[in-house]
């Protein structure tokens, strides 16, 4: 549905919020429901005492398969949805599922065969106001990304900067598209 054009790689580069290496006091921080990309990331935050509202994952960690330990700890299946996701992009699975997860009143793990990496950009804008994001920084941590009106708008115009259909993916979310993104 999109993908992620080398004009805007540059843009993921620094993190979106602060970065944080303990999971208590992210937590502590952190507004409601908290909403988790990455398996490293939904690890600590479980293991810290908070399931997320959503978790998106998809079994890797800087590309590499993530360990057993934190495999089986993210073992959900109860209240799992499987989407496919290609790398450097944003499918029309992932978007419907982000979208019905942050509606549901059940914690979802969202189970991603591909990559999830730019799952944070839609998780913004589907997010309630006053929620918090949290994604995995490699090598630095933890980012949270409070979810306000100035978050969503900067997610937003990173997602109009992408390839392929912006409207539909908006309309996949149950978002509102604006005259630049039709």
């Amino acid at each position: 549905m999109l993908t992620l054009p080398d004009d805007i790689r540059g843009s993921f580069k620094e993190p979106f919020g602060p970065v944080y290496t303990d999971a208590a006091a992210l937590l502590s921080d952190a507004g409601r429901p908290v909403i988790a990309v990455g398996d490293v990331v939904t690890y600590h935050l479980r293991r810290a005492g908070h399931v997320p509202a959503v978790a998106i994952v998809d079994g890797k960690t800087k590309r590499e398969t993530v360990d057993a330990e934190i495999r089986e700890a993210l073992a959900d299946p109860e209240h799992r949805r499987d989407v496919e996701n290609p790398p450097g992009a944003l499918s029309e699975s992932l978007l419907v599922a982000l979208a019905e997860a942050v509606a549901s009143d059940e914690p979802i793990t969202i189970v991603v065969d591909g990559e999830e990496d730019l799952a944070t950009l839609p998780a913004v804008l589907v997010a309630p106001d006053g929620a918090t994001v949290v994604y995995g920084q490699p090598g630095e941590g933890m980012v949270r990304v409070d979810v306000t009106d100035d978050t969503k708008a900067e997610m937003r115009s990173l997602i109009e900067r992408m390839d392929g259909d912006v409207s539909g993916a908006l309309t996949a979310l149950g978002v509102e598209a604006t005259d630049e993104s039709r």
